[in-house]
């Protein structure tokens, strides 16, 4: 790995598991980070079959997971009151502004956060 951290959102890491191969290009060498909340979305999803479930925990077994610490709740808190944003995605944008790591996202709604390090991605149909 080259040093270059990013956080991953959970559209991002559906695309990968899809084979999104630009996706993967785009992200080699990073280190990969999620938040605890992508975790708990990810592995609570009830469409999964085992052989999907068990490739999306190895996936995640690769990737660093950021728990939610007391300044990261404070920036959650700020952001909703400020931006009305879902709670998870409150949450994982907090993760990234207070780890300064840069969140990749296919997600419109984390574009109105201007303080986040954002790459907006959209995928190739």
């Amino acid at each position: 790995m080259n040093g270059i951290k990013i956080l991953l959102d959970s559209n991002i890491i559906l695309y990968l598991l899809d084979g999104d191969e630009t996706l993967a290009n785009f992200l080699e060498q990073k280190e990969l980070y999620i938040s605890i909340i992508t975790e708990m979305e990810l592995l609570s999803y009830k469409g999964f079959t085992n052989e999907e479930e068990i490739h999306v925990r190895n996936f995640l077994s690769e990737c660093r997971s950021i728990g939610i610490d007391n300044d990261i709740k404070t920036e959650v808190i700020y952001l909703r009151r400020k931006f009305g944003n879902k709670l998870p995605d409150s949450i994982i944008a907090a993760t990234s502004i207070c780890m300064d790591i840069p969140l990749i996202t296919a997600d419109h709604d984390f574009k109105k956060i201007e303080k986040l390090q954002l790459i907006f991605y959209e995928k190739i149909k």
